[in-house]
């Protein structure tokens, strides 16, 4: 039987694209009389079949090394095309997570989005969503995980447009995709060279490559740093970070997957080429300088947010700044265990601040307040995901950044720097959102804010005991160092870094006017972090114009140039027609005249063109 389940485990995202594909009767509208709920049942069940299967084949996988299997689905001749596939410990434990998290984000979908009657189309892309990643977490070839990821980016376009009669959601789902594109188009171009230059797209084929590879540098720069392209849309990382912002317009169950699971696909697709990317210094640099933009800009960024769901989003930016940081520098294990106590976190505190906008009806922190006594199972869920986003010891984040800044104490100091920066500011902005919405006295839409229903509550429960049990969890995979083998300077930077966070969130003075400073500097300062910096207007005043102005002047061109000759032609046809037809007489003898002295006049031209008359004597 575990044989089987083994052989079988790359059947895991086809449950889920069955899901998809159950749901639409309901969606396009040939069943209607037993409403949408059906469809969500069915995708739920679907994605219990492949979270079950997934856990059975983790539990079995330890005492196996890892296989790749290649699966042929057509052939003709020569031509081949196969799809080959990873089954190991990080693949199929990716596997449970996302099948894990989709599992609770569904249930959670069903209490969030009860009255919303497009319901079955929302769980038929969440069942296209999961198969994507699922497909890209045990894909062993470039070009199939390359082809994931574009339905990955469909995928974000559709639910991020979900309610698409609102003018806003529309312009926030067609900047993700247009952003993503940037990176997508870039990636392809990596993706066609290395087949041509490795003559291979899988994964195990193409590290054997590169441990040989003799490249021009400018050519392997080139490559590595379109490998790049393509996550750092996905992650939304500086210059190609303003979509997640964006796309929080979108359904809240929907966010959840998208900050705790999305964003780390990209990630995890950086992971699998990391090896590639050895093979330029100047593309490990470029992670490493994109990483610590991003994650230190988005940051700052975070605490200047009254929009509760966007003052995570950029906290989710900053944690994948850091991971592109740590496989800049090699850090690919340490990247694996933050991504993997990020995504419960974030989906833990996704849920619980909508659970928070489900029953206030606002995203507007000032609006909030005094909720810790009317939603005690909320304030908990956003405690404990709170805790387990920074340092706070023993919690998950913990032990992924004491394990990096232990690795790189001696090498790279500078490091600890960054992730103390960005683990106080997190732990600062955190703080300051739980007292904004949970602390202080009710607001008059959260003075009448129940408790949520349970299929709400539930997902929220069994996250926040997950996020508790983590570090056994990790312990349990020996990944976990000894106490012995500590380094009791970096964890005290660390927590000391948290706790000051912490105390500085919890004694600043927060207005809930919000009004703006009368002194210049701080009113810049407040203006600069709460409009990110201004780059979406920088983007605006310099790209967005140059191509506007491109089109113009093209527009121009083919307008007055290229229809102009044609038009021109066109009236000279006219304009000779109209003149020859006063010169038919209807007698013979004019016509024979006219082919003798057009015969002549050519054959003129044809001897002066070829130089006859230079050879007459006279």
């Amino acid at each position: 039987m575990n044989e089987f389940l083994f052989l079988t485990s790359w059947f895991v995202p086809l449950y889920s694209l069955l899901g998809a594909i159950l749901t639409l009767p309901w969606t396009i509208g040939i069943i209607q009389r037993t409403g949408p709920r059906p469809a969500a049942y069915l995708n739920l069940l679907t994605t219990i079949f492949g979270f079950v299967h997934s856990l059975l084949v983790f539990k079995d996988i330890w005492n196996r090394e890892q296989e790749n299997l290649v699966i042929t689905w057509f052939q003709a001749a020569d031509f081949q095309l196969s799809f080959a596939l990873e089954i190991s410990v990080v693949s199929v434990g990716t596997t449970v997570l996302i099948t894990g998290l989709s599992l609770l984000a569904q249930i959670y979908a069903l209490g969030y989005m009860e009255k919303d009657w497009s319901l079955a189309r929302f769980f038929g892309l969440l069942g296209f969503f999961e198969a994507a990643l699922i497909g890209l977490a045990i894909s062993d070839s470039l070009f199939l995980s390359y082809a994931v990821l574009e339905v990955l980016t469909l995928s974000t376009y559709l639910l991020v447009g979900f309610w698409y009669a609102q003018p806003l959601v529309v312009t926030a789902a067609r900047d993700a995709f247009l952003t993503k594109r940037v990176g997508d188009l870039l990636l392809l171009m990596a993706v066609v060279s290395l087949s041509t230059l490795a003559g291979s797209l899988n994964f195990s084929d193409l590290y054997e490559w590169a441990q040989t590879a003799d490249l021009n540098p400018v050519t392997s720069t080139l490559l590595c740093l379109g490998l790049i392209a393509g996550p750092a849309g996905k992650c939304a990382q500086f210059p190609l970070h303003l979509w997640l912002d964006e796309a929080m317009e979108g359904p809240n169950p929907a966010s959840v997957m998208r900050n705790s699971l999305v964003v780390a696909g990209g990630a995890y697709f950086l992971y699998k080429v990391q090896p590639l990317l050895s093979l330029s210094p100047i593309a490990l640099n470029t992670l490493v300088v994109l990483g610590i933009i991003t994650a230190v800009g988005a940051t700052l960024v975070s605490i200047a947010q009254i929009d509760i769901k966007r003052s995570l989003s950029h906290s989710t930016s900053a944690y994948m700044g850091l991971v592109f940081l740590a496989v800049g520098l090699e850090q690919g294990g340490v990247a694996l265990i933050l991504l993997l106590s990020h995504a419960i976190a974030k989906a833990l505190l996704f849920m619980s601040s909508g659970s928070v906008i489900y029953t206030t009806q606002t995203q507007d922190l000032t609006e909030m307040g005094g909720l810790w006594s009317k939603m005690p199972a909320t304030t908990t869920a956003f405690v404990v995901g709170s805790a387990g986003m920074v340092t706070l010891l023993p919690l998950g984040s913990f032990w992924a950044m004491l394990a990096w800044a232990d690795g790189l104490l001696k090498v790279s100091p500078w490091v600890i720097v960054v992730l103390i920066l960005v683990n106080g500011l997190t732990a600062l902005n955190l703080t300051r959102v739980f007292r904004l919405v949970f602390w202080g006295q009710p607001q008059p839409k959260s003075r009448r804010a129940p408790e949520v229903a349970w299929p709400m509550a539930l997902p929220m429960v069994t996250l926040t005991i997950l996020t508790l049990l983590l570090p056994l969890m990790l312990q349990q995979w020996y990944l976990l160092p000894s106490w012995e083998s500590l380094d009791w300077y970096v964890v005290g930077s660390l927590v000391a870094s948290t706790v000051a966070g912490v105390g500085i969130g919890a004694t600043i003075h927060l207005h809930k006017a919000w009004s703006r400073s009368r002194i210049l500097v701080w009113r810049f300062i407040q203006d600069l972090l709460g409009y990110d910096f201004y780059i979406d207007r920088i983007y605006r005043l310099t790209i967005v114009s140059a191509v506007a102005l491109l089109s113009r002047i093209s527009a121009w061109s083919d307008r007055f140039l290229v229809d102009g000759l044609v038009n021109l032609v066109g009236f000279a046809a006219i304009f000779s027609g109209q003149s020859l037809k006063y010169s038919i007489s209807g007698q013979s003898q004019g016509y024979m005249l006219t082919i003798l002295v057009v015969i002549s006049v050519l054959g003129f031209a044809i001897s002066f063109s070829l130089g006859l008359f230079d050879k007459l004597p006279f």
